[in-house]
């Protein structure tokens, strides 16, 4: 890395998000500072033979308000959430991007699972209707790729345009990515973000089979509850975020507004199991630690962490541990909270919602609760913001993704200052 990149800081001028508590970033914030959820029983298929009944899908979202129609049809439902928050944030930034720009602009927009919901679909479609039912674009619409190639395609951005797969970690890897391909020089300003989409009977059934969603069949809105003694497993959710990453002698030669800083992150792998975290959340701390040494940050730097915290026993259990394993007595004043209680876990749009709702938080002052904690656990004694959002100055703040085969990854924010 040259001296003149390490110059290169990297800001975060527009946001963009469609979740199960709002489909603009106003409404998702004011949900989440509220403690609201989004969590109810399940309308993109009929639950009636599967086990668990329900999920925080994304309400009244209509692509046409985003996507020429035509396009639309042609994308499937987690590249027309990349497009739509990415066309938020766009417009939130003010960047126009044009032919003397579009080379100098990239794509990092990532998804867990891509159009598994269509593959579904058609596979259905071709044992009952025979193969003149699938259409040629099939392949193109559900490929992982295409959320970010069609952010791409829609605004004409002709540089580099990439897509990591790395599970529940995935948003986080865009970020990251991002700020580096910003750091190195190679782009000016970058679409970033995660998306996800595949709420069906065949991706309900799998993870409740392996134990991961929760089967409680109370009051569907108290269901997700991280960290809390009685947590028994996660609420499947879609959604997506995004955020527009430049230079900050960019942003401020447009005079654009600054949400916060960009300064670093880290990705490891526990190399220990498909779907449990390392015991002790040792692969975790080590991406947290080395997130905070990347960007210059010390523990003591550290107001506020937004958890990966899915409310599965293991997970957030391990991630109180590598907390506390790489922040040191740190851990116990610092407020960390987990929107997963209010939104359930996108899979691949988690880190990237999670970045949105922090970038927000360290502007606002505010840190949004972990809503339906009312047991404490022994094994998660962390300060999680319990049930009611907190306001408080938030100097830098980390946002962990830990995906299934291990992958972990932190991103770092900062308050922006000149």
């Amino acid at each position: 890395m040259s001296d003149k990149s390490k110059d290169r800081r990297v800001v975060v001028t527009g946001l963009g998000a469609i979740t199960p508590i709002g489909n603009t970033v106003d409404e998702f914030w004011q949900s989440l500072i509220a403690g609201k959820s989004g969590v109810a029983t399940i309308t993109r298929f009929d639950p009636v033979d599967v086990p668990v009944k329900i999920a925080a899908e994304v309400k009244g979202f209509d692509p046409d308000l985003y996507i020429e129609s035509k396009a639309a049809r042609r994308m499937a439902r987690f590249s027309q959430f990349a497009v739509a928050s990415a066309k938020q944030a766009l417009d939130d930034s003010g960047y126009v991007i044009n032919e003397s720009n579009s080379e100098d602009v990239g794509v990092m927009f990532s998804t867990g699972g891509g159009g598994l919901d269509i593959m579904q679909e058609a596979s259905v479609s071709l044992k009952e209707k025979g193969p003149r039912s699938i259409s040629p674009m099939f392949l193109p619409a559900l490929i992982g790729n295409m959320a970010s190639c069609q952010v791409s395609l829609t605004f004409g951005i002709h540089g580099p345009t990439t897509s990591a797969v790395a599970a529940c970690a995935t948003g986080i890897y865009s970020f990251v990515d991002a700020y580096h391909f910003i750091q190195r020089g190679e782009v000016d300003m970058a679409v970033v973000g995660g998306t996800e989409s595949f709420i069906t009977d065949l991706g309900i059934v799998s993870l409740s089979n392996m134990q991961a969603l929760s089967r409680n069949d109370e009051d569907p809105t108290k269901v997700s509850r991280p960290f809390d003694a009685t947590r028994d497993g996660f609420v499947y959710s879609e959604g997506a975020a995004s955020a527009i990453l430049e230079t900050a002698e960019s942003a401020k030669a447009r005079g654009a507004h600054i949400y916060a800083e960009v300064v670093g992150g880290a990705f490891t792998c526990d190399a220990y199991h498909v779907t449990a975290p390392a015991p002790g959340g040792a692969g975790a701390a080590l991406a947290i630690t080395r997130a905070l040494k990347y960007s210059g940050l010390t523990p003591d730097d550290v107001d506020y962490i937004a958890a990966h915290g899915t409310s599965t026993p293991l997970n957030d259990a391990a991630e109180t541990a590598a907390i506390k394993r790489a922040l040191g007595d740190r851990a116990y004043k610092v407020a960390v909270s987990s929107n997963k209680s209010m939104i359930g876990h996108s899979l691949g749009a988690a880190g990237a919602i999670s970045a949105v709702a922090t970038i927000m938080a360290i502007q606002e002052g505010i840190a949004p609760p972990t809503i339906n904690y009312h047991n404490p656990d022994p094994a998660c004694d962390l300060d999680y913001v319990p049930n009611e959002a907190r306001h408080m100055p938030i100097r830098a703040a980390i946002v962990n993704g830990f995906g299934f085969g291990g992958q972990n990854g932190v991103l770092a924010l900062k308050k922006w200052e000149e």
